[in-house]
């Protein structure tokens, strides 16, 4: 346990920013499972129109740290290039 009171304060702002985080995570993933599962069911309108969502949550993601901007772009492109593949099929 911390001691001094900077430590105490840091472990509070850790813990609020780990909230924040996980909150962040847990919605751009299950975004992105949501596109994938229109995918696999050949819903390619809905995926057309759930891929701003993806992108807004993943960019707010990488806008805020949580996760890596390349990180974000790299899924965005390869969300992109299944639906473009699964389209033209």
């Amino acid at each position: 346990m911390p001691i001094t009171k900077s430590a105490k304060k840091a472990l509070r702002q850790s813990k609020r920013r780990q909230k924040v985080n996980t909150s962040r995570k847990v919605r751009f993933k299950s975004a992105v499972k949501e596109f994938k599962k229109a995918i696999e069911a050949k819903d390619f309108d809905k995926a057309k129109s759930l891929l701003p969502k993806v992108y807004k949550t993943l960019d707010k993601a990488a806008k805020k740290n949580t996760l890596p901007k390349n990180t974000a772009n790299r899924k965005k492109s390869r969300l992109t290039q299944m639906l473009n593949r699964a389209t033209k099929k």
